[in-house]
C-alpha cells in the first residue's frame, strides 16, 4: 500500500462551482494569464484542477468580487510571483482599489438617501401633507445635484 496520499482533483465544472467563477471565466483568466495554466487530463485533455488551483481561484474570485480590473488582477498575480520585492506595488494596487471602493460606497449611500427621500415624499403625498412633500421634493432636487457632482469625480 502506497504512503503517498492521492490528491483530490476537480473538473472545470466543479472548480467553477467551488470558486463561484463561471467556467468561461476560468478559461478566459487562464488564457490571459490571470491564473496559472491548469493541468490537463492525460487521456481526455480536459482541465484538471487540484487544491492549489482552487486556492488560487478563491483569492482571484475575491479580487474579482471587489471589482478589481482584469489588468490589475494580472498585475497582482505577477507581483505575487516576484515575492517580497513587489510588496510595495501590491500595497499600492490594493490601496487604490480600496479608495475606488470607498468612492463607490459613498455614491451608494447618496443613492440610498435619494430613495429614502422619495419614499418620504410619496408618503407625504399620500397623506396629503403638501408642505412636507414640497420640502422633500426640494431636498431630492438638491441631492440629485450632489449625485451628479459626485458621479463626475
Amino acid at each position: 500500500m502506497s504512503s503517498i496520499a492521492t490528491r483530490r482533483t476537480y473538473t472545470i465544472k466543479e472548480a467553477a462551482a467551488l470558486s463561484g467563477l463561471p467556467a468561461s471565466t476560468l478559461r478566459y483568466y487562464e488564457s490571459i494569464g490571470v491564473i496559472a495554466p491548469v493541468s490537463r487530463g492525460a487521456s481526455s485533455g480536459h482541465r484538471v484542477y487540484d487544491e492549489d488551483d482552487l486556492d488560487q481561484l478563491t483569492w482571484v474570485a475575491c479580487l474579482s468580487a471587489t471589482g478589481l480590473s482584469v489588468s490589475d488582477m494580472k498585475q497582482y498575480v505577477a507581483n505575487g510571483h516576484r515575492g517580497p520585492e513587489a510588496a510595495a506595488e501590491q500595497v499600492a494596487l490594493l490601496e487604490a482599489q480600496a479608495a475606488r471602493l470607498e468612492r463607490e460606497a459613498e455614491h451608494l449611500k447618496l443613492r440610498q438617501r435619494y430613495v429614502s427621500l422619495k419614499v418620504a415624499y410619496w408618503s407625504a403625498v399620500a397623506a396629503g401633507d403638501i408642505t412636507a412633500a414640497d420640502r422633500l421634493s426640494a431636498e431630492s432636487r438638491a441631492l440629485i445635484d450632489e449625485l451628479t457632482h459626485h458621479k463626475n469625480h
